[in-house]
Formats: C-alpha cells, sequence, structure tokens
C-alpha cells in the first residue's frame, strides 16, 4: 500500500493530511514580502557587526582535523553542523554562502560571516540534506565542496537524486520517512518526518520530501547513543512518534529561529515554545539551538530566539543549559552521561 504522506503527480504531503504547505498564490508572496514579512523588522541590539563579532569564534582547525570516537559537534551558521562521532564526520545541510538563494549569490543575506569555507572542512565522509530549500541545500556550498576534492557519501529525501545527477555527484541514497542506512559499521541513520514542505523553482512545489535526520551509534554493551537533526519543522506529533518508534534523543540539533510572522510560519517552523516541547516530546537530554542568528529570513530580529527560548524553558521548569547556544564556529564536546 502506497504510504499516506505519497500523493498524486509524484507529490509529497505532511502525516497529518490537513497541514498543507507550500500552495501560496503568487500574490500573497508578493505581498508578504512588500509588507517585510521576510527580513528583521529590526536589527540586532548593537547592529549587525556587533553581533557577528559576539556570536562567533574562529575555527579550530587543528581540531577538526583529528578524527573523534566520542561525539563533538560544530555549528556553522543556521542550521549546518559538522558532527565528529565513531571516527565519523558527517556534515548537515552545508550553507556556507553569502547569501540564501540560487548559486549562494542572490536570495536571503547573511549577516554572520560562514566561520569556514567549503575548502577548508576536513574530510567529510556524509553529507545528509534535509530538503531542497536554498538555506538547506545550497548548490555554491555543494558545488565548492566536490570542486575541492571531496567525495562524501550524500543521503537525501525521496525525489532529490535527481538534483546531484544533474551535477554529476555520485553515491547519493535517497531515503523515505523511515528508512535507513549504515554510515559504518556501528552507525545507523534514519530518515524521520517533519512538518514542512519543498520547492526549488515554481514549478516543483512538494516533489521532493522533507523531514530530519537521527543517526543512532550502538557500542558493545552499551546503550544506543542517539542524535536528532529534525531539519525544518512545524510542531506536530511526529516527534512523539520519533521517541516511540526510535527510542529516546541523547543530543537534538532543536532549531529555534524564523517564526515569525506567526501566522505564515506556524505551520512550518517552531517557534521556542514549540521547540522546547518538541524537546519534551523527544526526551531529548541535551540540545543546541539551531535555525537563527545568520540569514535574514523572517521578521524576529537576530537576538530575539535566545530570549523567547530563555522564557519557554522558565516557563517549564527548565535550565538554560538544557539547549546550547554555541556561537559561529565554535566546536563542544558532547558527554555521553548527559
Amino acid at each position: 500500500m502506497k504510504p499516506s504522506h505519497h500523493l498524486g503527480n509524484q507529490r509529497f504531503g505532511n502525516t497529518d493530511p490537513r497541514v498543507v504547505i507550500g500552495n501560496f498564490p503568487w500574490y500573497e508572496m508578493v505581498w508578504r514580502s512588500l509588507r517585510g514579512d521576510f527580513k528583521p523588522q529590526s536589527e540586532p541590539a548593537g547592529g549587525y557587526a556587533a553581533f557577528a563579532r559576539a556570536w562567533s569564534v574562529p575555527v579550530d582547525h587543528a581540531r577538526l582535523a583529528q578524527r573523534q570516537e566520542a561525539p563533538v559537534v560544530t555549528w556553522l551558521g543556521h542550521v549546518s553542523i559538522l558532527l565528529q562521532v565513531a571516527g565519523l564526520n558527517v556534515l548537515m545541510d552545508p550553507t556556507l554562502a553569502d547569501y540564501a538563494g540560487p548559486m549562494g549569490r542572490v536570495g536571503a543575506p547573511r549577516r554572520v560571516p560562514a566561520p569556514l569555507s567549503p575548502e577548508q572542512l576536513p574530510l567529510i565522509d556524509v553529507v545528509l540534506i534535509s530538503h531542497n530549500h536554498y538555506d538547506h541545500l545550497c548548490d555554491a556550498s555543494i558545488g565548492r565542496l566536490m570542486a575541492s576534492g571531496q567525495r562524501p557519501r550524500f543521503v537525501v529525501p525521496l525525489g532529490l537524486k535527481a538534483w546531484f545527477d544533474r551535477r554529476n555527484i555520485e553515491n547519493v541514497t535517497e531515503l523515505d520517512w523511515w528508512g535507513s542506512v549504515p554510515l559504518s559499521d556501528t552507525v545507523r541513520v534514519h530518515f524521520t518526518p517533519a512538518q514542512h514542505w519543498s520547492r526549488r523553482t515554481p514549478w516543483d512545489t512538494n516533489a521532493s520530501l522533507w523531514g530530519g535526520y537521527m543517526l543512532e551509534w550502538t557500542q558493545p554493551s552499551q546503550a544506543a547513543w542517539r542524535f536528532l537533526f529534525p531539519g525544518d519543522t512545524g510542531y506536530s506529533q511526529d516527534f512523539k512518534t520519533i521517541r516511540q518508534r526510535l527510542g529516546a534523543v541523547d543530543f537534538l540539533a532543536l532549531p529555534i529561529g524564523a517564526y515569525l510572522p506567526r501566522d505564515f510560519m506556524k505551520s512550518m517552523h517552531v517557534n521556542p515554545e514549540d521547540a522546547v516541547q518538541m524537546m519534551l516530546d523527544l526526551e531529548a537530554k541535551q540540545c543546541m539551538g539551531v535555525h537563527w542568528g545568520t540569514f535574514m529570513l523572517t521578521q524576529e530580529a537576530f537576538d530575539h530566539p535566545p530570549r523567547d527560548l530563555a522564557a519557554a524553558l522558565k516557563a517549564h521548569g527548565l535550565p538554560l543549559e538544557r539547549v546550547w547556544l554555541l556561537r559561529h564556529g565554535e566546536t563542544r564536546a558532547i558527554s555521553l552521561a548527559a
């Protein structure tokens, strides 16, 4: 039987069929753009240059060059993450260009410089792509990664392999929700559902799937360690289902930004209050905030997500330290005892 999220005409839908995203009339998008829905209404306190200085650190290239057994994570801005675990270097949604848009040359401008260039990345074993929006699938970043001589394996949602085929990029695996593949003898990746949508051009709305990735590291005589990169998502019951099917999450890349105006963003992007509920649904032991403070995408100022996150954590009686707010380029070891 065809899965319920596989719709007709080679299109995909969300687990809740009532939530249909992406069918926006062109005139609404023009009106919202003219109204200013897709850029911050104000600068962060002190301006963008001060924000970039406060929220950036130099990359420790020598540390990144070392293979890691215990998990180490580096935030490269927005949703771009380098996870080093079990001897693997796993890169997620690399978006290192100056714009989130076609070829990295137009679109939403980056206001905090990328902490490194694609050519400066260590040897990458696997690249995970959550969906095809320009702030997650960056043509310029992937093109430069490949031009530098890297040949990683790519894991992508259903319908997205053709994008890589057109660029003669090989070793691409497509996954449907709940599909999984081994990345090594001890690490397996599962593709998990999210509430979102996809579009690269005016003609391909929801023609490729979207979702997140659960990396599961299994060691002899030890409980599995689980890392979830949920991709872009609105709040839904998907996260309770992920917890039920795959287990509690040890470390969660938690999206906390790009949530205003709420009437437009609610179905597709969690706000900090939703994000904390997602964390609780997944029983995540530790999180890091992502999807904020990098590109001019939505109405909230760059420094609003940390404040709104702090309020949401306080409302649930949770410590601020439950969600790390890394600076661009910062690397941290993840405690297995967290």
